[in-house]
């Protein structure tokens, strides 16, 4: 037996799309449902924000080849980065972003070393699921940056979305 036959098998994530229990009750109960959660990724020097599907199982192009680490000295000199979970709703009047919640990531291409807290990046995601804003630690520029994006990529969700939402990203206009 190689040691590639003795290695752990994997676990995998598997995301269902629609109503994992329709047509049946067995197979699929208590399953999430993430067809309306995505991640943005913002870049905080170039000042761009993007939709990044592969961040969603941690494989974004932004973080491949990286060696992700809890410990924020292991990618001193590194670029700012922010994961934000998006999730759309919907209410009597039209689809809205209903949870915003932002995960701090820093990347040094140069020693192939980041840093990211995993736990907090998929409690975030549960919270933005759950339809709460978690944006407070986010710097201005980066507050800015993601309202734009937003409001950007469909100005009738972010008009649908809550005061509390746009307040917290554009303080100053609300």
């Amino acid at each position: 037996m190689t040691n590639e036959e003795k290695s752990k098998p994997k676990l995998g994530f598997t995301i269902i799309k629609n109503d994992p229990t329709d047509g049946h009750k067995g197979f699929g109960i208590g399953s999430l449902s993430l067809e309306n959660v995505s991640p943005v990724i913002i870049d905080v020097e170039e000042g761009v924000a993007s939709i990044e599907i592969g961040a969603m199982h941690a494989r974004s192009d932004l973080e491949r080849g990286i060696k992700f680490l809890i410990d924020r000295e292991q990618s001193a000199g590194g670029k700012p980065y922010w994961l934000v979970w998006v999730t759309i709703d919907f209410k009597e009047d039209g689809p809205y972003y209903a949870g915003v919640t932002a995960c701090e990531m820093v990347i040094n291409r140069e020693r192939r070393r980041g840093y990211k807290n995993f736990i907090e990046h998929m409690n975030n995601m549960d919270k933005s699921m759950k339809r709460h804003i978690i944006v407070e630690q986010m710097d201005d520029k980066s507050k800015h940056i993601l309202a734009d994006f937003l409001e950007g990529h469909n100005k009738e969700l972010w008009d649908r979305s809550t005061p509390e939402l746009r307040s917290s990203l554009r303080p100053e206009t609300n």
